[in-house]
């Protein structure tokens, strides 16, 4: 007979989600063991495995679980009714808004993703792929005809806004949402300013 899923199987689901992306972030992928992330999530060894039959399949999980929501967010942001420019300011700073409280989630991101299934790597890429593009046509939109027939340099630019972006939570740590919303702004500014000076 199957078994039957508890309730609360989803809320707890989420909080092994959460401790776990803890302890892969402070200890590594490579050094966490099931026994740890049991007792970090507060169950037992036997219980975490009720929910995921190994590290591997948790890993993969915190991962896909944030990546995908935040392409879901940050892709289905309603731009509609705005002007370029503006779009890019909702943009970056609904990407730091997103970012907030998933310090960990994105550091095992950059960390732990290359110890996952080279086709589990590929799900994930895909998620990364669509925000990629998603930001690249919102700094087309920001700057017409700048980028026109230049792909590599629309890349460059778009990879740079990331980078200033994704490094944010390593010093500023636990930053507010008006710090975040504060720099938003000065990103979005220094990137419109650069872009001008591309046309």
């Amino acid at each position: 007979m199957a078994r039957t899923i508890a309730k609360d199987y989803e809320e707890k689901r989420a909080r092994i989600l959460k401790s776990a992306a803890r302890v892969f972030a402070e200890q590594g992928y490579d050094r966490a063991s099931m026994s740890v992330l049991a007792k970090e999530c507060g169950i037992s060894k036997a219980n975490i495995y009720h929910y995921y039959d190994s590290k591997d399949a948790l890993l993969f999980d915190v991962l896909d679980s944030y990546l995908r929501a935040l392409r879901d967010r940050i892709c289905g942001l309603d731009l509609s009714g705005l002007g370029g420019k503006a779009q890019l300011r909702a943009t970056v700073r609904e990407i730091l808004l997103a970012y907030q409280g998933a310090d960990d989630e994105h550091r095992v991101q950059s960390t732990g993703m290359r110890a996952l299934p080279e086709d589990q790597q590929q799900v994930l890429r895909g998620y990364q792929r669509d925000l990629v593009n998603h930001m690249s046509r919102v700094i087309t939109a920001s700057a017409e005809g700048v980028f026109d027939n230049d792909p590599v340099r629309l890349r460059e630019t778009t990879m740079s806004v990331f980078g200033m972006l994704n490094w944010y939570y390593m010093w500023q740590h636990g930053a507010d949402t008006a710090a975040r919303e504060r720099y938003a702004d000065l990103a979005t500014d220094l990137v419109l300013g650069g872009v001008s000076g591309l046309a």
